[in-house]
């Protein structure tokens, strides 16, 4: 089930919008059915292409892991509310959540401090990453947080469906190479500002050699 999703959403929609048509699967067939969806704060409207993954996600049943923020969590957690989805689990640092459209159950997620800083907010991201089988991002191509998340994912041998808002293409990344291949492809202050990112809150990640394209 969770590779025909991947290998749905990784591929380049055609003109009219139209995807190859769906493979049957059944939950039972996989033990994957957890699904962290995140992604950048100035992402806050969901278009067709994305919308249709989501719609998919009801369709198969699939359980989904988002977080509380503005920006790209608030567009998802309004898609689902909009289709009333029930298997959707919320998850807020220190249980404080910012938004929770669906009334969904909500797991608290202890900060490191209390200071609110990046990584204060984003406990509730690495906790999500460790419960998810797979993961969808959704990147605006310049945010720092949104692959870190993908980092979290691949290093524990994770696949994550990456949509970048400024091409409109999904690609699947499931290792180190290729998600260098997408940094490499970034302006060099974008790559060596996430690079810098990575290296900081995705230890088990980074790895210096990744970063000598930027």
């Amino acid at each position: 089930m969770v590779k025909c999703f991947l290998k749905k959403v990784s591929r380049k929609q055609t003109n009219s919008g139209r995807d190859a048509p769906n493979c049957a699967s059944n939950q039972a067939e996989s033990g994957m059915s957890k699904v962290f969806i995140g992604g950048s704060r100035q992402i806050s409207r969901l278009n067709a292409e994305v919308q249709s993954r989501l719609q998919q996600i009801i369709e198969k049943r699939l359980d989904v892991l988002v977080g509380d923020a503005n920006g790209a969590d608030k567009a998802v957690q309004s898609f689902f509310s909009e289709h009333h989805y029930p298997n959707v689990v919320v998850f807020c640092t220190a249980g404080e959540c910012r938004n929770n459209l669906g009334n969904w159950r909500v797991t608290p997620v202890r900060p490191p401090h209390l200071t609110r800083d990046f990584e204060f907010f984003t406990a509730k991201d690495a906790a999500m990453a460790g419960e998810a089988d797979f993961g969808l991002m959704l990147w605006d191509g310049k945010s720092a947080g949104t692959l870190v998340n993908v980092a979290r994912m691949v290093a524990s041998k994770k696949p994550v469906v990456l949509f970048t808002r400024l091409t409109r293409r999904f690609q699947t990344v499931k290792s180190r190479e290729e998600l260098a291949a997408v940094l490499s492809a970034c302006p060099a202050e974008v790559c060596s500002r996430v690079g810098a990112y990575i290296a900081e809150y995705a230890r088990e990640f980074a790895q210096p050699s990744m970063f000598n394209t930027c």
